[in-house]
C-alpha cells in the first residue's frame, strides 16, 4: 500500500493531500544535485543582493538572507549539513535551513525566481567551473607528453597503419599526436564556454517576471558574459549539456585510443613499455600477472560517457518548451560522466608521467616488415626520376624477392636490386635503414628527429603561457 505523507510546503497549498511516498521517492534529486550546492548559495546570494538594491526587499532582509547563506556554505564546507530527502532537492534543503536560521525572511529569497530558471543557472555555472577544470587537465597531459616527446626525438618506433607494420617513425612523433588531438579538444571547451557563459536567472518559470529586477546586475555579479534573451530558451534550453558532453565524448575517444595502445604496448607480443607497479594491477589466481587496468579503465570509462551523451540526446529530442520534470534526468549523467571523464584525464596524466620505452624493442619492431619499402620506392623516383607508380610496382617486385629469400630489405645485395633497374646503384643503401628512412621525413609535420624536437620546444613554451 503506498503511504501518503504531509503535504509540500514548497506547493503543496494547491493539494489536499502530500504526495505518496513513491512520489516523493520518484520526484527526489536531492541525493545527486547536492553537489550543486556551491552554485546554488552564490546564485542565492547574488539573487538576494539583487532584491534588496531594486528594493523589492529591503536592504536589511537582503543582508540577513546573505549572511545566513553564507554561514549554510560554511556548514557544507565542513560537512556538517544534513540533507533532508523529503526536501526534493538541493535548493529547497539551503532554503529550509535558511529558515532554520534566519525566520520567515527565509521565504523571501525565492521571490522573482523559479527553480526552474535557479537549477538552469546553478548548472550553467557548474559545468563553466568544469570546463575550465577539464582544461588544465588537458593542458597538464599535453605537458607531459611534450616531455616524452622531447626525451624521445629520435627513439625509433613502428609507426602503424591497419595495426600493420608501415614505415619508421619516432616515439615523440606518436606522442606529439596526442598533444595536437587534445589542443583541439582544448578548443572545443574553451568554445563550449563562451556560448554557455550566458545568464539564465530571471526568466522565472517560462515568462519573466512582473517584478522590476535588474538581471544585468546578477549577470555581472556571477560572471556570465550576458542575459539569455528568451525566457522560454533560459529555462528549457539543455543543448549547453549536450555540447559539454560532445566535447567529453570526443576527447574521451582520444583518452581511449591511446589507452588501446598503452594496453597493447605492455603487452608481451610488443613489450614497447613498461608502467610502473602503482600504476598496475595482478591477478587473483596468476601470480606472475602484470596488468594495465588503469588504461582498460579509461578506455571501459569510454562507452559510459559515451552512453551519457546518447541519453541526454534521447531526453531532449521530443521535449515541447518550456520546461519539463524531464530535465531533471541532465544532471545525474552529466556528473557521472564529468567524473568518469575527469579520474580518466588524471590517470592518463599519471601513465605518461610514470611509462618508460623499452628502446631495443621498439627498434626491433620498428625493423620488421620491410618498413623502409616506401623509403625505396621514393629513392627510385627522384633519383632515377621513374614515375611513382612504376617504382611502387618495382619495389613490391624486390619485397616479394627478400621475403621468398627470408632476408631483410637492407640485406639484399646490389646486383640482385640492379636486375629490377639497371640504374640502381649503392646509393640506394643509405636509405634502407631505420635512422635514414626517420631522417629524411622533413616534410612539416613529418616525423625527422629535427622536426619531434623542434616541435616540441614549440609545444613547451606555448603551454607555458596558455590560458583558458
Amino acid at each position: 500500500m503506498v503511504k501518503k505523507t504531509k503535504k509540500n510546503k514548497m506547493w503543496g497549498g494547491r493539494f489536499a493531500s502530500g504526495p505518496s511516498s513513491l512520489t516523493e521517492e520518484m520526484n527526489a534529486s536531492v541525493h545527486f544535485d547536492y553537489r550543486l550546492y556551491e552554485e546554488d548559495i552564490e546564485v542565492s546570494i547574488v539573487h538576494a543582493r539583487m532584491l534588496g538594491k531594486q528594493k523589492i526587499i529591503s536592504t536589511k532582509e537582503a543582508n540577513l538572507i546573505i549572511s545566513g547563506l553564507r554561514k549554510i556554505r560554511k556548514e557544507f564546507d565542513n560537512g556538517n549539513f544534513s540533507l533532508d530527502k523529503s526536501l526534493e532537492d538541493i535548493h529547497m534543503n539551503i532554503e529550509r535551513k535558511l529558515e532554520n536560521k534566519i525566520g520567515k525572511t527565509a521565504n523571501k529569497l525565492h521571490t522573482a525566481r523559479s527553480r526552474n530558471d535557479q537549477v538552469a543557472t546553478d548548472l550553467r555555472m557548474y559545468l563553466r567551473k568544469q570546463c575550465y577544470l577539464i582544461f588544465e587537465l588537458l593542458k597538464t597531459l599535453q605537458e607531459h607528453l611534450v616531455t616524452q616527446a622531447e626525451k624521445h626525438y629520435d627513439t625509433i618506433m613502428p609507426g602503424f597503419t591497419h595495426m600493420q607494420i608501415a614505415q619508421p617513425i619516432t616515439l615523440g612523433h606518436h606522442f606529439l599526436a596526442y598533444v595536437e588531438m587534445l589542443e583541439r579538444d582544448k578548443s572545443r571547451f574553451k568554445d563550449c564556454v563562451k556560448r554557455l557563459n550566458e545568464n539564465p536567472l530571471g526568466a522565472g518559470a517560462l515568462a519573466g517576471t512582473s517584478f522590476p529586477i535588474d538581471r544585468k546586475i546578477t549577470t555581472k555579479e556571477l560572471n556570465f558574459s550576458k542575459p539569455m534573451g528568451n525566457s522560454i530558451d533560459a529555462v528549457s534550453s539543455r543543448d549547453f549539456v549536450m555540447e559539454t558532453l560532445s566535447f567529453v565524448a570526443i576527447s574521451a575517444s582520444h583518452l581511449s585510443r591511446l589507452s588501446e595502445e598503452i594496453v597493447i604496448w605492455v603487452s608481451d607480443g610488443y613489450n614497447f613499455i613498461e608502467l610502473p607497479d602503482k600504476l598496475s594491477t595482478g591477478s587473483s589466481i596468476m601470480p606472475q600477472k602484470k596488468n594495465p587496468d588503469i588504461a582498460e579503465l579509461i578506455r571501459g570509462k569510454t562507452g559510459r560517457i559515451l552512453g551519457a551523451l546518447m541519453s541526454i540526446f534521447v531526453i531532449m529530442k521530443a521535449l515541447p518548451l518550456a520546461y519539463s520534470k524531464d530535465l531533471q534526468e541532465d544532471k545525474e549523467l552529466t556528473f557521472d560522466a564529468l567524473d568518469n571523464f575527469i579520474i580518466s584525464l588524471k590517470s592518463m596524466i599519471a601513465i605518461i608521467h610514470s611509462l618508460k620505452p623499452n628502446k631495443k624493442s621498439l627498434a626491433l619492431a620498428a625493423g620488421r616488415n620491410f618498413s623502409t619499402a616506401t623509403d625505396l620506392s621514393d629513392w627510385l623516383t627522384f633519383s632515377l626520376k621513374i614515375p611513382f607508380r612504376v617504382s611502387h610496382k618495382i619495389t613490391g617486385e624486390i619485397v616479394k624477392h627478400c621475403e621468398d629469400s627470408n632476408i631483410k630489405l637492407h640485406e639484399i645485395d646490389l646486383d640482385t636490386l640492379q636486375s629490377y633497374d639497371k640504374r640502381i646503384t649503392g646509393d640506394v643503401f643509405k636509405v634502407l635503414d631505420l635512422e635514414s628512412s626517420v631522417k629524411n621525413k622533413t616534410s612539416e609535420g613529418g616525423t625527422s628527429p629535427n622536426n619531434v624536437k623542434k616541435s616540441a620546444i614549440k609545444w613547451k613554451k606555448k603551454l607555458a603561457h596558455e590560458n583558458l
